[in-house]
């Protein structure tokens, strides 16, 4: 075999095995965009390069394959739900206790299988299965920093609720009996204010807090009435 068939054997392997790899690639990261959604463009966006973000993710999956992740059972289900209500109606007359929406939700966490020792890893291991619902989650945590500074005005602490909300829901999961139409799959009522979160985690800039930064005299009574009219329904579940 001379020379120059040798030569070109070898280029069309190495063009082969080049096209193989750039096709696993593009498959790759076609499953972990469909998978992470905008948690992948927050990692990328935070990584050097493509290959490191969707290395991350990709370790990310594994670590959470091996922890023993499991569901609520139906009597642990509803026994969540009614704790969760009750800070709801808590919520009216003591804004602050937003902050037991977070330590509810960790006892869930718990209960799931999900270690809740450090929070960064357990935003990366929520991000894996609840992909949309995570930064939903940030956003809540950086509200119950504030408010656990007294710094965190009461509509803030309206939409940590609501946040944690959306992440408790995604936890609890569907009891084992429900069906099409029943109340367990009947979609949740929301607002516009669950849906003006922006991806990168930060809170949406409230109306009572752009009215006093202009000088209206907007106090707390006056939002905590106005939730009281309007946001009930909105916390309801």
């Amino acid at each position: 075999m001379s020379t120059g068939i040798i030569a070109a054997i070898v280029v069309a392997v190495v063009v082969v095995a080049a096209l193989v790899i750039g096709a696993l690639t593009v498959m790759r990261r076609r499953r972990l965009q469909r998978r992470f959604g905008p948690e992948y463009d927050r990692v990328v966006g935070e990584r050097d390069s493509k290959l490191k973000a969707e290395g991350e993710l990709a370790e990310r999956e594994r670590r959470v394959r091996g922890l023993d992740i499991r569901p609520l059972t139906d009597a642990a289900r509803a026994g969540y739900a009614d704790q969760w209500a009750a800070i709801q109606e808590r919520f009216v007359d003591a804004p602050a206790d937003a902050v037991a929406g977070s330590q509810l939700l960790a006892a869930v966490m718990t209960e799931r299988g999900y270690p809740t020792e450090h929070p960064d890893q357990v935003r990366a291991d929520l991000s894996v299965e609840h992909s949309d619902t995570v930064d939903r989650y940030r956003a809540a945590e950086e509200i119950s920093k504030s408010a656990a500074l007294g710094t965190a005005p009461t509509e803030d602490l309206r939409l940590a609720m609501i946040h944690y909300r959306a992440l408790f829901s995604d936890l609890l999961g569907e009891p084992a009996d429900a069906g099409p139409g029943s109340a367990a799959t009947e979609p949740e009522q929301t607002t516009a204010a669950d849906h003006a979160t922006p991806n990168n985690g930060d809170a949406p800039v409230a109306e009572p807090q752009r009215a006093m930064a202009a000088g209206d005299p907007v106090t707390a009574a006056d939002t905590s009435q106005q939730f009281n009219r309007s946001g009930t329904e909105e916390l309801t579940t």
